[in-house]
């Protein structure tokens, strides 16, 4: 018996002295201590753990696994064991086997709260929720100072998002350090898209606490996405990836947030590694689909689309998606897939919204302008009373814009702004040509083509965010020091950056709601050439009320709004035009189409540019464009779009009338198009 305390008093000191020496960072001396013990006693599964532990310190995880898998030969009911080589397996990208270990942990220890939480953790890089979210649950359960965790989890489980959010605060509250309440509350944050920065500030906390948190990493992603920090977000979908390369959801989140930064073709190279990876999730392959046609790739493109039809044939969105390459034409059976889905009237309410848009465009294309009309105005009013639009508020910003801007406020202020020449802006409507401009000129080899930059209404919003006097934009203008407009020039120019991906020296940002910032743009940035993109008035508003947006727009989905809005822009155009005479040159599509060569060395005359052939032959250019107008600028022009109002003429009559004193001026080559 003496013999017996002596051996174990032996094994115990050397294995809490190997583990001291492992701790404190010197693996290969702990391994050291541990192949002494092991000479004498081979079959001690104790020091075979460590001497892994050792081994993966010193990156032989084949090694490590090795000797786990001798130890459960050895001694396979210890559930320890199995749960070393499950977290392992994990770490090497091999989930299901992983999931098969801490299952086997579990059954031979169910109150192992470690064994709950690295099934969980594992469940969800392989993309399981559901079943993460049980195991998470199991071992909140199991821990007796997450109480409050679980019965929030259990909330959250059955749909209460507010108790849950309450209880994963009480949580915080008694350990302001628990990882998993800051991941489960910026989750709830992410879902409701609200106090987003909250959101960030929680996940980013617990990733101090906890940097090997994938599911943390995944959602920070998610959420830096839609705080449009593009590049933060890339860095954390990265950061997962190098805790799991295997993970579809962190390559399609790269994916995501490089397409939506400006490159497409690095955001194209991480979707095609998530399709490889799971071929058969619909929302991969619609956002691979999307990052091919920005690239130029329409036949990978409607590959991608198409797989992602299979693998879902209610998704709506692809269909739409599919009718926004504009120049493509459905095939018939894919017209009847259509009508079916419709027919069968189990659709949510975004799929039925986008299937009536594609059907909108099959129709057209088939010269059925009636069963055209009807699809698309069914589309707008579903879709109208799923957005937020406040015309009269609209009205009432736009006056106070008009009221602001004076001749006499602009001379008082002028020459006081950043003097970078390098930006373009194209303003106007939607659907009025503004991609083709752009594209001419970023055919030109001083012209770097960027997209539908945020940055300038970004700048506006942000500008009263911390009055106390609560004075808004454009009244608080009134109180702009003279090195205050510099530095808001300077302020766009450095968040422009991020958007840019060349050394041009000009470039083009073509929001078309930047119009009612002409004036602002003038004393920020005085040396910023600006274009008006012009189309006929009803041209522009039935490609508005034709187009389906991601996102805003949202004025264009009823027809007294889109009209409203039309005049609103109209008017402060004209103002403009009188306040600041010459500032902006006004490019009619018509004249683009019918006048190339002229259209374009006015546009390369008001960008003090030298004229280059290649303008003219803009759809041989090569570059990632991401609106609705995408392949067609990548086509020769055509005349078919002129006029195209007039297929409409009976369905638009409310249109005609309201904006009658528009039409009467427009000169002869615009009003008689398409005639």
């Amino acid at each position: 018996m003496a013999e017996r305390e002596r051996e174990e008093a032996a094994r115990a000191a050397n294995l809490l002295e190997a583990t001291r020496v492992l701790r404190a960072g010197d693996a290969v001396a702990a391994e050291r201590l541990c192949r002494d013990f092991l000479l004498l006693h081979p079959g001690c599964t104790s020091h075979l753990r460590l001497l892994s532990h050792c081994q993966q310190a010193q990156q032989r995880e084949p090694e490590a696994e090795q000797t786990l898998r001798f130890a459960l030969d050895l001694e396979p009911g210890i559930a320890g064991i199995h749960e070393d080589l499950g977290s392992l397996l994990a770490r090497l990208g091999r989930g299901e086997e992983a999931v098969s270990c801490l299952r086997a942990a579990i059954r031979l220890d169910p109150r192992s709260g470690s064994a709950h939480r690295k099934l969980g953790k594992t469940l969800m890089a392989l993309g399981r929720g559901t079943d993460a979210d049980i195991a998470y649950a199991e071992f909140l359960e199991l821990d007796r100072d997450r109480g409050a965790l679980a019965a929030a989890l259990e909330l959250l489980r059955n749909g209460d998002e507010t108790a849950a959010a309450e209880g994963f605060r009480a949580a915080l509250r008694a350990n302001p350090d628990n990882v998993d309440a800051m991941r489960f509350l910026a989750g709830i944050h992410r879902r409701q898209n609200q106090h987003l920065g909250d959101a960030e500030a929680l996940l980013r906390r617990a990733l101090q606490l906890a940097p090997d948190y994938l599911a943390a990493w995944l959602l920070l992603g998610s959420v830096l996405i839609e705080r449009v920090k593009l590049a933060d977000a890339a860095d954390a979908y990265r950061r997962a990836i190098t805790l799991d390369d295997t993970s579809t959801e962190a390559w399609a989140g790269l994916g995501n947030s490089l397409a939506r930064a400006g490159d497409a073709a690095g955001g194209a190279a991480a979707y095609a590694r998530a399709v490889e990876l799971e071929p058969g999730i619909p929302g991969v392959q619609m956002g691979y689909a999307h990052a091919l046609k920005t690239i130029g790739d329409q036949a990978g493109a409607l590959r991608a689309y198409r797989a992602a039809i299979r693998a879902k044939p209610d998704f709506g969105e692809v269909y739409w998606s599919m009718a926004n390459l504009k120049v493509f034409r459905f095939e018939d059976a894919e017209v009847a897939a259509m009508e079916e889905q419709l027919a069968r009237g189990e659709l949510d309410e975004s799929a039925g919204i986008h299937f009536r848009f594609a059907l909108g465009k099959a129709c057209d294309d088939r010269k059925d302008y009636a069963a055209a009309w009807q699809h698309y105005d069914a589309g707008n009013r579903r879709q109208r009373m799923l957005v937020k639009h406040d015309g009269v508020d609209m009205e009432a910003r736009h006056a106070r814009i008009i009221e602001t801007f004076t001749p006499e406020f602009l001379e008082a202020n002028a020459g006081n702004g950043c003097d970078s020449p390098a930006p373009v802006f194209i303003v106007g409507l939607p659907r009025s040509g503004s991609t083709l401009i752009e594209q001419i000129l970023a055919s030109h080899s001083q012209v770097e083509g960027t997209a539908e930059l945020p940055t300038l209404g970004k700048i506006v919003v942000s500008m009263g965010r911390y009055r106390t006097d609560r004075r808004e934009y454009p009244e608080l203008l009134r109180d702009f020091r003279r090195k205050d407009w510099r530095a808001y020039g300077q302020q766009y120019m450095e968040e422009s950056a991020p958007h840019r991906f060349s050394d041009r020296p000009r470039f083009t940002d073509k929001l078309p709601n930047n119009f009612p910032h002409v004036g602002l743009l003038h004393l920020v940035l005085p040396n910023a050439v600006i274009i008006d993109a012009r189309r006929h008035p009803l041209d522009s508003l039935l490609g508005n009320y034709q187009q389906l947006y991601g996102k805003g727009q949202n004025f264009t989905y009823d027809m007294a709004e889109l009209a409203e809005y039309y005049l609103s822009y109209h008017r402060l155009m004209q103002h403009w035009n009188q306040v600041l005479p010459g500032k902006v040159l006004e490019v009619n599509y018509e004249d683009t189409v019918t006048r190339l060569e002229w259209q374009v060395r006015r546009i390369l005359d008001h960008c003090g540019l030298p004229f280059e052939e290649q303008c003219l032959r803009f759809h041989e250019t090569e570059r990632a464009v991401k609106t609705a107008s995408s392949e067609q600028v990548r086509q020769p022009l055509y005349t078919g779009s002129l006029g195209k109002w007039r297929r409409y003429e009976r369905e638009i009559g409310f249109w005609i009338e309201e904006l009658a004193p528009v039409l009467q001026t427009l000169p002869p080559q615009v009003r008689d198009a398409g005639a």
